[in-house]
């Protein structure tokens, strides 16, 4: 009996997977069908099912790169059953985000995401514009931003204070001119959590002042594990069969930790509303006072999304970007000593730099805006989908295509900048480079809402490690670059440096001591 129910369950199951599987392939004839009837644009051979998934190599960037160098700057591809243009010149960028912008205005819905009502994912709609405006208009116009400029400041120097009160702890030891080695992405990526999360809700998730160790330790490895699951190449996304199986269990893992994540917002929310809504100079504090007269436009799901969105999209972007800096500066030691010495002259070695002063180091801003060029935020963008047929370049392009820019790609254009692949900071000092195009934020009215934010944290924390310690790299080998692969562009090796206390600093880092 017990071998003829197992019998019955595996023949179940089998039934059930041989109709998915019938259901997967008669999606991707009818798909197929469809297309052989347009002039799209060049593809590569496909294969039944797949696709061209079977084509693509991490990093995803450099893989499209070869595609395009074969077939073209406007390519045609299928990830399963999903239409995929792939653009790699500025002029078709221009047009997909400008002449077209609204026809390429809606997101693509990769369900191992999880989150539908994350602002930056959802499609174009009014739900989308009352987001984008309360995002935009509310929390992060420059006067807001101007408003919690302390904020970051004082995230900034309880960094500086911590390098130096460490590197002093040894000095009995190994002297005051020792260099101590330092695990570089996972300082900035803490300082990075720590700065958002104190501007959306007052609270930090490294280091002191935590007020529930336990509470803020899963919330903490929650947000890695949805980083590293977003991040990833998940085929279930393009696969229908795949994706009800779930055989990696992706969709398990991030549902679990996209529940998490909106668990302990609520939470926040609340703790908000029993302190008093305006008492916590917060942007949950912001929004949650709004909705005292828009209670409709302001309600916990709309504060919530908005709050998640703004701390995922403004964490590990910010971080990967002075992290690909540093080590670009290490590999160039003549930039990095032209940056001190602007810092030096503009600021002087007897206060920490401000934020207000970053308007005055334009070299520092030369320096931020190569690293974008050559290793910008996301390379290839957060996928667009077309929200109906259009014709481009001759070629049309039908409905429901996710459009992938391959940003990186156009930065690095010869036709446009000299030797691209040089790190060379000078070539945006006095207006070089005035009409050559980049967009490491995007473009048009998905471009990213944050770029100013990310622009003044950038500044100053590059701006502090510069004036307040000397840094070199491990060995006498320069740092390596290459490149790790995601929805954002990390180094596929975690930087570690050398550093030390700059004598100069000595009397300002004792202050931020005391």
């Amino acid at each position: 009996m017990a071998e003829l129910l197992h019998m019955m369950d595996n023949l179940s199951v089998n039934i059930i997977v041989s109709i998915l599987l019938l259901i997967s392939i008669k999606t991707l004839l009818n798909y197929v069908t469809k297309s052989n009837k347009k002039n799209l644009p060049p593809s590569p051979r496909a294969l039944p099912v797949l696709g061209h998934l079977h084509l693509l190599k991490k990093p995803l960037h450099r893989t499209l790169i070869d595609i395009s160098n074969r077939y073209g700057p406007i390519t045609f591809l299928r990830f399963g059953t999903r239409p995929a243009l792939i653009i790699s010149s500025h002029t078709l960028a221009e047009q997909c985000f400008t002449t077209y912008d609204l026809s390429f205005s809606n997101r693509v819905q990769l369900p191992s995401l999880m989150m539908p009502n994350l602002f930056g994912f959802l499609d174009y709609g009014s739900y989308w514009r009352s987001a984008r405006q309360i995002s935009s208009v509310e929390l992060l116009s420059n006067q807001q931003l101007q408003a919690s400029s302390d904020t970051r400041a004082e995230e900034i120097k309880d960094m500086v204070h911590q390098l130096f009160q460490s590197h002093k702890l040894h000095e009995n030891s190994e002297g005051p001119n020792y260099f101590r080695r330092l695990d570089f992405r996972k300082m900035i990526f803490a300082l990075a959590m720590n700065v958002m999360m104190m501007l959306i809700a007052g609270k930090r998730l490294y280091g002191d002042k935590i007020e529930d160790v336990e509470e803020t330790r899963r919330f903490r490895e929650a947000v890695i594990e949805w980083f590293e699951l977003s991040g990833a190449a998940n085929v279930e996304d393009f696969i229908p069969l795949l994706r009800i199986l779930d055989l990696q269990g992706v969709m398990k893992k991030m549902k679990r930790v996209t529940e998490l994540i909106e668990e302990m917002a609520q939470k926040i929310i609340e703790e908000h509303r029993q302190e008093g809504i305006g008492k916590r100079k917060t942007m949950i504090g912001k929004m949650l006072e709004l909705g005292k007269k828009e209670s409709e436009k302001y309600n916990d799901l709309v504060i919530r999304n908005i709050a998640i969105t703004l701390f995922l999209g403004g964490s590990d972007t910010s971080s990967n970007t002075i992290e690909w800096t540093m080590a670009l500066l290490l590999n160039n030691p003549d930039a990095l000593q032209k940056a001190r010495a602007e810092i030096d002259a503009q600021v002087g070695n007897q206060r920490l730099i401000k934020e207000s002063d970053i308007n005055h180091l334009p070299y520092l801003h030369c320096i931020i805006s190569e690293t974008l060029r050559l290793y910008p935020v996301g390379p290839l963008l957060i996928p667009h989908e077309s929200r109906e047929e259009i014709s481009l370049e001759g070629y049309e392009i039908p409905k429901g295509t996710m459009l992938l820019a391959n940003i990186y790609q156009i930065h690095r254009n010869p036709e446009i900048w000299e030797e691209p692949m040089k790190f060379k900071p000078e070539r945006f000092q006095e207006g070089r480079s005035n009409g050559k195009w980049m967009a490491p934020f995007g473009m048009g009215r998905r471009k990213c809402p944050g770029e100013a934010l990310a622009m003044r944290e950038m500044g100053l924390v590059l701006g502090a490690l510069i004036q307040c310690f000397d840094w070199e790299r491990l060995g006498s080998e320069l740092v390596d670059l290459s490149e790790g692969s995601g929805l954002t562009l990390p180094m596929a090796t975690p930087l570690e440096v050398l550093y030390r206390p700059r004598k100069i600093m000595t009397d300002v880092l004792l202050q931020l001591s005391g």
